[in-house]
């Protein structure tokens, strides 16, 4: 009896130690940033996807006009959190993600057809050199130091597999981008500290797919392609949700 008792204690030890004391937590906290010209509704249909599923999601309603402004803003949406977090940002979200990452509730950082700079970086410097024979984004000229894209390209440029009811509204509701927040330059990006997860959406012509790749790829990102419009965490909410789910699970 005593020997039983002896090699049943010794298995229990055995498989204790091969237990992970310090095995990260699944993130349930999801904290989603939008990008420049939107606003955080966008993100509806990944939010009821991921609420479904049991998560806690956060919308961060940043004003993108400065990129401290927008960080500050992002910050406080992360402290509010109780627990890990994995944090989303698509297009000029993923600026602003890059810089809020490194927060230490931080578990990954996740980049919807976004930019992810390196270190002194911002998306002015990313798109002064455009790829050769990438669309053009019917950006119009500054106007008190905003931005607004041309209303009646918005959909082809930004949304084209957008349900037209949609894509019209998003034009019409334009949140005007401050051109300071195209200058703020990253300091320290989360990437280079976290774990890090990049949808390229393959029709994109706001960031050029090619752009996209070697982002994802400098980052040593886990990338999943799709095609899809620069909006497609609003038509592929699907695609966008699973990344996020993926990043979440991640031990």
């Amino acid at each position: 009896m005593i020997k039983t008792l002896i090699a049943t204690a010794a298995v229990a030890l055995s498989a204790s130690a091969l237990t992970p004391v310090h095995a990260a937590p699944v993130a349930k906290n999801i904290v989603l940033v939008h990008g420049g010209f939107v606003d955080g509704s966008g993100w509806q249909g990944v939010y009821e996807i991921l609420k479904k599923d049991g998560y806690n999601v956060t919308i961060v309603q940043n004003p993108t006009a400065s990129l401290p402004d927008d960080v500050a803003v992002t910050k406080r949406a992360i402290a509010q959190q109780d627990g890990p977090v994995v944090l989303v940002g698509h297009s000029y979200g993923g600026v602003v993600v890059s810089e809020a990452g490194t927060d230490e509730k931080v578990k990954a950082v996740v980049y919807i057809a976004a930019f992810a700079p390196d270190e002194g970086e911002s998306v002015s410097t990313l798109i002064a050199n455009p790829p050769a024979g990438a669309p053009v984004p019917p950006i119009l000229p500054p106007v008190n130091g905003f931005l607004f894209l041309d209303k009646a390209k918005f959909a082809a440029a930004f949304a084209a597999d957008v349900d037209p009811k949609t894509a019209a509204f998003m034009a019409d509701s334009q949140v005007p981008w401050g051109v300071e927040a195209l200058a703020g330059a990253v300091t320290v990006p989360a990437w280079k500290e976290k774990p890090s997860y990049y949808l390229v959406t393959s029709d994109d012509c706001m960031i050029p797919p090619a752009a996209q790749r070697m982002m994802a790829k400098r980052a040593g990102a886990t990338v999943v392609e799709t095609a899809g419009s620069h909006a497609v965490y609003v038509s592929k909410p699907e695609a966008v949700a699973a990344l996020i789910e993926r990043a979440a699970k991640a031990k």
